[in-house]
């Protein structure tokens, strides 16, 4: 197959099954789209406090405002550079509010639980601060021009705090926590703290298994591909490009008959398995353009 041709595929696949959002991040990304058009599509998830819900995370369907899919919006932004948008006003409430007496947001609230969801998506309680999301979401931050303003702020010093903290502890336990310590620490100033961080990190992302290595490997595991989603990827450093290249080979060869990519886990529901080919369809573009395969 040619590259035009799983280029064709895909476009395909996105137009006919993926949500209105990853439709614009297409045309925005491949076909001249406007960065409005995105934003005004990721303007139907938010609600009015400030938050982000109606299954923006494809696996969590309830409307109600989430720590989670709040990232995910906070990603989308942080895609386009979009950092001017006024859904940032919100965001910052949003996160302002739950921010945890002692630091941290929360993995997720038990609204979810009145409304299907994965069954990974299961909470009893409100007030336990979790890692994931709070290191990505202040490393995303960190990269906003404003910063050094929020910075000062209450809220953001106890979250820091408790990222810290958090990685007071040898290693990550998991990749959804690894990818906390990746985003947090390659935004954070250079100190002796951070260095020290990065020196942990690195030693746990070069032991066996953490990087998937088999291209083919079935099941919930993160690949070369999943850590190195593009060559300045902060995990690229352990991967070779012979390894790269294996994997880029393999992925293109993956993509399914209909066009789209599959996911490696299962969905809350068939609707929630189609927005989440969608999306991950339009990063499995991004990831082989920025290695020069399409």
């Amino acid at each position: 197959m040619t590259q035009l041709q799983l280029f064709e595929k895909a476009r395909e696949f996105i137009y006919r099954n993926a949500r209105l959002l990853d439709r614009q991040r297409f045309a925005y990304g491949f076909e001249g789209g406007s960065k409005a058009s995105v934003l005004e599509a990721l303007a139907a998830y938010q609600n009015e406090d400030g938050g982000f819900g109606h299954a923006l995370e494809p696996d969590i369907r309830c409307p109600q405002s989430q720590p989670v899919p709040t990232e995910h919006a906070l990603i989308i932004i942080d895609e386009l550079e979009a950092y001017d948008t006024e859904l940032m006003e919100g965001m910052i409430r949003y996160l302002k509010n739950i921010t945890l007496p002692e630091g941290g947001f929360p993995l997720a609230f038990r609204s979810l639980m009145a409304y299907p969801h994965a069954p990974w998506w299961i909470t009893e309680r409100d007030d336990v601060p979790n890692l994931n999301p709070t290191g990505h979401i202040l490393g995303l931050l960190m990269k906003h021009p404003r910063w050094a303003e929020w910075e000062q702020e209450d809220w953001v010093q106890r979250n820091l705090r408790f990222v810290w903290q958090a990685m007071e502890k040898p290693e990550p336990g998991e990749y959804h926590e690894g990818v906390q310590w990746v985003s947090f620490l390659e935004h954070a100033p250079v100190t002796p703290q951070t260095s020290f961080a990065k020196e942990k990190l690195d030693t746990w992302l070069a032991k066996d298994g953490v990087i998937e290595r088999n291209p083919y490997a079935e099941g919930y595991v993160q690949k070369v591909l999943d850590w190195v989603a593009a060559p300045d990827s902060y995990a690229a450093k352990f991967v070779s490009q012979a390894e790269l290249n294996e994997h880029l080979d393999a992925l293109i060869k993956q993509q399914s008959e209909d066009g789209g990519w599959p996911i490696s886990f299962p969905a809350a529901s068939p609707l929630g398995e189609l927005e989440w080919r969608g999306s991950l369809t339009v990063d499995r573009l991004k990831t082989l353009r920025s290695f020069g395969k399409l």
